[in-house]
């Protein structure tokens, strides 16, 4: 008897792991983001990498352990022991954004290390969340003594003094300047949704900018199944499909944000790109 198993299709994978915001798989959405550089990926095999780093971490951490230890424990292990840090001679390199390239170079950006981070503090039960910070994506852990945000690059501690100058270039003028009201908007736990879209755009951001078109549109493939109502969304998988020469994919994409956001700012933009598009799809007499 034969037995064949088909290899399940990168992108409805995806979309099984992130259907459902009460069951978002973080991690394995995150490892699977790796299937737009790899698309042969072993999502298990990378899996089974961060479960044995886990297990090493946790033979040391007694679990009864308190808070404090359990963080100074991880925070040794992470960045000194494995040597995981910020990739600052290469920082917008796409690799930096790929797990499984992380867990092989050491290095990454503020957001993969932060998955990853924030994996390991959860298998010592840390009450440890990502928070989408601007500009730069942070870690917050809870403590008896209260809250810690850190850097995921380095682990450092940040002052309350030290967010608000990283936060002043973001600041909105008509809220007012109490370090409660005015950080409170920016440290609230990101949702696991929200972490992925954030690596995802911040690969867009890459690919566009290099005009790498199908890993462009790898990107905006996942982008519009996680945010399947925002039509920005479409348009730039419209624009990713006609950078390589797929009219018909781009007209629809680039219609149905015409219909959706026909008040945009950049419809008679995209209404110009349409007729174009069309021009091209006609017939030739």
């Amino acid at each position: 008897m034969n037995l064949n198993f088909e290899t399940p299709d990168p992108l409805e994978f995806f979309a099984t792991l992130v259907e459902s915001d009460q069951d978002f798989a973080l991690l394995e959405a995150a490892i699977c983001i790796g299937h737009i550089q790899q698309p042969t990926l072993d999502v298990q095999g990378v899996l089974s990498e961060i479960d044995t780093l886990q297990q090493r971490l946790s033979q040391r951490v007694a679990a009864d352990a308190a808070p404090m230890a359990k963080l100074l424990h991880l925070n040794q292990y992470f960045y000194k022991e494995l040597g995981f840090g910020g990739n600052v001679n290469d920082y917008y390199a796409p690799d930096n954004s790929f797990i499984h390239q992380l867990l092989q170079t050491r290095r990454g950006i503020p957001i993969s290390l932060a998955v990853l981070w924030l994996e390991l503090a959860q298998g010592l039960s840390l009450d440890a969340r990502g928070v989408s910070f601007p500009g730069h994506f942070l870690i917050k852990v809870s403590l008896p003594v209260g809250m810690a945000v850190m850097d995921p690059m380095t682990g450092q501690s940040f002052s309350r003094e030290d967010l608000l100058e990283k936060l002043e270039p973001y600041r909105i003028q008509d809220v007012s300047d109490d370090f409660e009201t005015l950080l409170g908007l920016y440290l609230q736990s990101a949702p696991r949704r929200d972490i992925v879209v954030r690596m995802l755009r911040n690969l867009k951001e890459i690919y566009k900018n290099q005009a790498a078109g199908t890993q462009w549109l790898a990107v905006q493939e996942r982008l519009v199944v996680l945010l399947p109502q925002d039509w920005a969304e479409y348009r730039d998988r419209g624009l990713a499909h006609a950078l390589l020469g797929q009219h018909e994919q781009a007209l629809a994409d680039l219609e149905c944000y015409s219909v959706y956001a026909h008040d945009a700012v950049d419809a008679p933009a995209i209404e110009v790109q349409m007729d174009a598009l069309r021009g091209q799809l006609k017939p030739a007499r």
